[in-house]
């Protein structure tokens, strides 16, 4: 029986979604400014507020991080009296990237300014898929919610994936630049070279598990990827496709191999990608989509990614 006492602030977009699935949605009190899924969480209050502006150039924003994190500030701050009116029993928060999200010591000096309550903080890390199944399983348990079933959902759905590519040779499975970032130039990692594998691709640049990684346009250029996929942090489908006007404006972009076989393609990385929770099963479906049109087709195609038309 789940606690009737129980009042959830999540401050991760992926957290949020974690608890929504464990069937816990109605006791998220408060949320950060970015969790906006699954979509009635709209009318939960808002715990923080960027300190940069989200619309500027994928440039200037990156300019923008760098400075504030060596101001040693945090890039998000955590509106104190809203916490303390809420009153929360846990805070969901991680301690894996400043710039994602509100960072884990963030969240522990905003808890010794609060004087009614002293919340319980929930800090995730995830790095590969399995770390993610290991937070959805540890946010049940800390709330006596059973995971079992959930978590076998999401890994079934990931396993028929995974199933129908067996049967392809390594010739048929096209090389994958996938883009988290445009100006500076940066290629998404993390979860996302197991998931480029397990939907039947083979992953450049980017080391599974570990942090992503600057690349340079040249070696973008020599290395010539079979497929270019846009997935930058905390875009959606229109925004994404600004984003790579940075990248198509560039004389050689028209003699790169994925381009001239049509197959640069954009996805709503903020919805999939970027969030490190029970939609990543989505973002496997969505890549055998792309990599694999002739085996899959799901119905992502047109809300979770589309083929990049110049």
């Amino acid at each position: 029986m789940i606690d009737k006492d129980i009042r959830i602030v999540s401050l991760l977009p992926s957290a949020t979604e974690i608890v929504a699935t464990l069937g816990l949605q109605d006791a998220i009190v408060g949320r950060s400014h970015e969790c906006d899924y699954p979509p009635e969480i709209a009318n939960v209050p808002v715990c923080t507020q960027a300190r940069l502006n989200g619309n500027a150039s994928s440039n200037t924003i990156h300019d923008e991080v760098s400075k504030i994190l060596q101001s040693a500030l945090s890039i998000y701050k955590i509106k104190v009296d809203v916490l303390e009116k809420l009153q929360p029993t846990h805070i969901l928060t991680q301690d894996q990237c400043d710039v994602c999200a509100v960072s884990l010591p963030e969240v522990e000096k905003a808890v010794i300014q609060l004087t009614h309550t002293s919340p319980q903080i929930i800090s995730l890390q995830p790095n590969t898929l399995r770390d993610v199944w290991g937070d959805i399983e540890r946010v049940g348990q800390t709330f006596g919610v059973d995971s079992v079933k959930i978590i076998e959902n999401l890994e079934a759905r990931v396993k028929i994936c995974n199933r129908k590519i067996q049967g392809l040779s390594v010739t048929e499975m096209p090389t994958v630049a996938c883009i988290e970032w445009t100006d500076p130039l940066i290629t998404a990692a993390n979860w996302i070279p197991e998931l480029i594998n397990l939907a039947g691709g083979q992953t450049l640049f980017s080391v599974s598990g570990k942090p992503s990684a600057h690349i340079n346009w040249e070696t973008l250029v020599a290395t010539n990827p079979d497929v270019i996929i846009f997935m930058p942090c905390g875009f959606n489908l229109q925004r994404t496709q600004q984003e790579t006007k940075l990248l198509t404006q560039r004389s050689e972009w028209e003699k790169l191999h994925a381009v001239k076989a049509g197959r640069v393609f954009i996805t709503d990385g903020n919805a999939y990608f970027n969030r490190p929770g029970p939609r990543l099963v989505d973002s496997v479906e969505i890549l055998a989509e792309i990599l694999h049109p002739e085996i899959f087709e799901y119905g992502y195609q047109g809300t979770g990614w589309q083929t990049l038309h110049n």
